[in-house]
């Protein structure tokens, strides 16, 4: 191709990064063969597979190379489809599968808003595995039966890459740190960096680097009863026991309640991680919402007679002027 090819930063930051002796075996492998077996694919230039190869091939220009361009409707499309593709590697830590379905999650979503057409971008990313029943199967809903998981932990894997890009802007390199599973914070303890205002959000970043267990406090199990903490073995079973820390034997305890869960994490913490369990329940209150909106449009979309027929409309509109005036009086109950 004539066009110079170049890296996307964007692009790049969804590619769980090699380490060290990894990228130095390949180097060494592709220096041994003469030749990247293995195309760079890209799209309009841009690398969307390859961006280590590409690197490699900078440096010794010798190597040769081939290169296969692919299609996508847009960059919202080919962002999905890099996740998908980087789904595939066998060795990736469960923190990183969790960030890229989020990222995936959150692509196919802008996708879907730019253009109003999910199937088109499923089937024009590559990454839809099935093509019955794709128009009716909303993006979430179809991420979890590919990934093999439940919606909600797709939600939550969204909020949980949010949180991590979050976090590197306020101290770059700690993304890396995050995905490699060098420090292990609460999957709700990143999620909340995302939600928190800017200014308590460095406080927050900082946290996330503290033991997980308090030791002036009450015993309280987090380790394998906590689902922020092990949200990774839904996303893969077998990776579970990976994620969690090596700790001392425990009494055995009663599973506890999420309420008891976040009551036993802020009940160790200082002020500055007290913000932190708020900033969870922000993200606790948009989920609730985010659930009864999809609700409601699935029984408008499969019963539409609720809209166009007068008198269920107005039963519709009487329920929810309950909703409603739930709003209100909360937006008129002044703050202490």
């Amino acid at each position: 191709m004539d066009e110079p090819l170049r890296i996307d930063p964007e692009f790049e930051s969804k590619i769980p990064p090699l380490t060290e002796e990894e990228y130095q075996l390949l180097e060494e492998n592709i220096l041994q063969d003469g030749i990247v077996l293995n195309p760079l694919i890209v799209w309009n230039g841009c690398i969307v597979d390859g961006h280590n190869r590409f690197r490699i091939i900078q440096e010794h220009p010798e190597v040769k190379y081939t290169v296969f361009e692919k299609e996508f409707p847009d960059r919202y499309a080919a962002i999905a489809w890099i996740c998908c593709n980087q789904l595939g590697r066998r060795n990736l830590t469960p923190q990183q599968k969790k960030y890229l379905i989020g990222q995936r999650y959150e692509a196919e979503k802008q996708a879907e808003s730019f253009r109003g057409n999910q199937y088109t971008l499923m089937s024009e990313s590559g990454c839809a595995q099935n093509g019955h029943n794709q128009k009716s199967e909303r993006t979430c809903e179809r991420i979890a039966r590919e990934n093999s998981i439940s919606k909600n932990t797709v939600r939550r894997a969204e909020h949980y890459a949010k949180g991590v890009d979050a976090a590197d802007e306020i101290e770059p390199g700690i993304k890396q740190e995050l995905l490699s599973g060098s420090i292990k914070p609460t999957d709700t303890a990143v999620a909340a960096i995302a939600k928190a205002d800017p200014d308590e959000r460095p406080a927050l970043v900082e946290q996330l680097r503290l033991p997980k267990q308090m030791p002036d406090k009450a015993p309280v199990s987090m380790s394998k009863e906590t689902p922020d903490e092990n949200e990774s073995s839904s996303i893969t079973k077998n990776e579970a026991h990976s994620e969690s820390e090596p700790e001392e034997p425990e009494a055995p305890t009663r599973p506890m309640t999420e309420i008891q869960k976040i009551l036993a994490i802020s009940s160790g913490m200082e002020t500055a991680e007290e913000l932190a369990d708020e900033s969870t329940m922000f993200y606790e209150l948009e989920d609730a919402v985010s659930t009864m909106i999809r609700r409601c449009l699935r029984c408008f979309e499969s019963y539409p007679g609720l809209l166009s027929k007068k008198s269920y409309r107005r039963k519709v509109l009487k329920i929810f002027k309950e909703a409603i005036q739930f709003i209100q009086k909360i937006e008129q109950e002044e703050p202490t």
